[in-house]
């Protein structure tokens, strides 16, 4: 079993900074790679960034420079800074388990949290 719940949104005007949180809590010692979406009103839910297989991080283009992503394996957390904030960035921000390191970890592949709303005005 896997649960994540995002914490730390909120309404910031842009140029602002927030940091969000997600609490990861598995049954066992599964780990999983992670990743950060979000889901604006009308729009598809996107990638905004990960975690690798390899350990590296990659970003989605729009929050390249501006975002930065951390995993906290003690905590148990997996974070998201983002700092120079756009209006555009308005959306529920949800964090996501992707493969995990073992195959008996399957099951908990693909969880998501109930997502932290971010509100960036203008």
């Amino acid at each position: 079993q896997v649960e994540l719940v995002e914490s730390g949104g909120g309404s910031v005007q842009a140029g602002g900074s927030l940091r969000l949180s997600c609490q990861v809590s598995v049954n066992g010692y599964c780990r999983y790679d992670m990743s950060w979406y979000r889901q604006a009103p009308g729009k598809e839910r996107e990638f905004v960034s990960g975690i690798n297989r390899d350990g590296s991080i990659r970003y989605a283009d729009s929050v390249k420079g501006r975002f930065t992503m951390s995993q906290d394996n003690n905590k148990n957390t997996v974070d998201l800074q983002m700092n120079s904030l756009k209006p555009e960035d308005t959306a529920t921000y949800y964090c996501k388990t992707d493969r995990p390191r073992s195959a008996w970890c399957l099951d908990g592949m693909d969880s998501w949290g109930k997502g932290t709303l971010v509100t960036i005005s203008s």
